[in-house]
């Protein structure tokens, strides 16, 4: 399985769309599960923006987060 951060967006917005469906609404108790798990998935993926971070610029993708461009190296800081 190689899902990456755009199929977590497209799984919320589907899931927000099955709450409005008047015809037949998705269960609020599965809604809020699927906002848990999203939740959970967004908050490894601020760990691996401060992993980057942390490698000072070194580390292009953490592999889940898609970028069409290649993260900055940033300077390193020196402490004198």
């Amino acid at each position: 399985m190689n899902n990456k951060m755009t199929d977590l967006r497209n799984h919320l917005f589907a899931t927000l769309e099955a709450l409005q469906d008047e015809e037949k609404p998705m269960d609020i108790e599965r809604a809020k599960a699927i906002a848990e798990v999203g939740k959970v998935l967004v908050d490894s993926a601020k760990v691996e923006v401060m992993f980057i971070k942390a490698m000072d610029g070194d580390a292009k993708s953490t592999g889940f987060i898609e970028s069409e461009k290649e993260l900055p190296n940033h300077p390193r800081v020196t402490h004198q």
